[in-house]
């Protein structure tokens, strides 16, 4: 989907896996970042990754890499803000740097609930859990984000809420959606089919 930017956040601290990288640990002898940008690149026309450290190594995968304008590692919707930014494209997915088994559909599924319901941004849903980080957000509302973390706001949930949302369920492939957050994740992740 060529209209479409795909956007891996990994701007975190990593402060649940001891202040590592979460996207340079390895995952079966690739980066995590690696599996992400793998499963990413088939659903989109182009791929931006926001990083906050390690730069070099994230340029390293021949992609832009963004850093939050915003200090302090203030979270997903200052790495939105910047992919946006950077976007030429009406339209920006976004993945966490540890999520490295998205599904192949991700674009296609989230794309169709948008255009359908004629939302602002279509979220992924598992169960009863919204995965707020898995998102087809319109680039055009780069302003009204922008004006929200102007007056402080962080939590990406509260944005949502002011915007027209449409959920896609994804209870067909919940597994995909697994992020890694703790070394004791990724040891169990190494060995799992």
């Amino acid at each position: 989907m060529k209209d479409i930017t795909g956007l891996v956040l990994a701007g975190g601290q990593g402060r649940r896996m001891g202040g590592v990288d979460k996207g340079l640990a390895t995952l079966r002898g690739r980066p995590m970042v690696a599996w992400v940008l793998e499963r990413l690149a088939p659903q989109v026309g182009a791929l931006v990754v926001n990083a906050n450290q390690n730069l070099e190594q994230y340029r390293a995968y021949g992609h832009p890499v963004v850093s939050d304008e915003i200090g302090g590692f203030a979270g997903p919707l200052a790495g939105l803000q910047v992919g946006m930014k950077a976007a030429r494209t009406p339209f920006i997915l976004t993945a966490p740097c540890d999520s490295p088994f998205l599904p192949d559909d991700l674009a296609s599924r989230l794309s169709a609930a948008l255009q359908a319901q004629r939302a602002d941004v279509a979220v992924v849903k598992t169960g009863k859990w919204h995965q707020p980080v898995f998102a087809l957000v319109r680039t055009a509302l780069l302003p009204h984000l922008t004006a929200y973390l102007e007056k402080g706001g962080r939590k990406i949930d509260s944005w949502y809420g002011m915007l027209h949302i449409a959920e896609v369920v994804f209870d067909d492939e919940e597994a995909a959606f697994s992020n890694i957050n703790t070394t004791e994740e990724l040891k169990a992740f190494q060995s799992a089919a």
